[in-house]
């Protein structure tokens, strides 16, 4: 199986739109860092393909010489997808000096915390109880996921 990557076109909008809603329950997603939303369809990313179809999706934001990953979608999990889509952002990340890769998740995503932290990012903080925040601006947001509370952010980061 080979995976290839490349830059979000503005033909990908149906295919992102649709990755995006299944996944987060719409393209509005709240960017946890800043605390805003976002149209995660409209920010910079990457698709990857397995023999022509869509096999993920990754955007991001660039601010105060950082990257930020948005979303990060492997619509066939276990495949090296989102390593391949973490590996694309990494290189933007770097060409342009950013110094940080960094992203927030919640306190009940413990499958993407051991993907993060085997692809070598670290957790540096705990926002302890920020999703009382964000449910204020996005009240759509489940109290739970899989029997576990989602109460708080964890923020990783990458240094570059």
């Amino acid at each position: 199986m080979s995976i290839s990557v490349r830059d979000i076109r503005p033909g990908d909008l149906p295919a992102v739109t649709r990755v995006l809603t299944e996944s987060w329950g719409g393209t509005t997603l709240m960017v946890l860092g800043s605390g805003r939303q976002v149209d995660a369809a409209k920010l910079p990313g990457f698709v990857a393909e397995v023999e022509g179809e869509l096999a993920g999706l990754v955007t991001y934001l660039e601010d105060g010489g950082a990257v930020e990953i948005a979303s990060l979608d492997a619509v066939l999990p276990g495949r090296g997808v989102g390593r391949a889509l973490l590996d694309a952002v990494r290189a933007v990340a770097a060409e342009r000096g950013a110094t940080r890769l960094w992203l927030i998740t919640t306190n009940d995503n413990t499958h993407a915390l051991r993907f993060y932290q085997r692809y070598g990012f670290d957790l540096v903080a705990l926002h302890r109880n920020a999703m009382d925040r964000v449910r204020a601006i996005k009240p759509g947001i489940p109290a739970e996921s899989d029997g576990i509370p989602i109460r708080h952010e964890l923020e990783l980061e990458l240094l570059l």
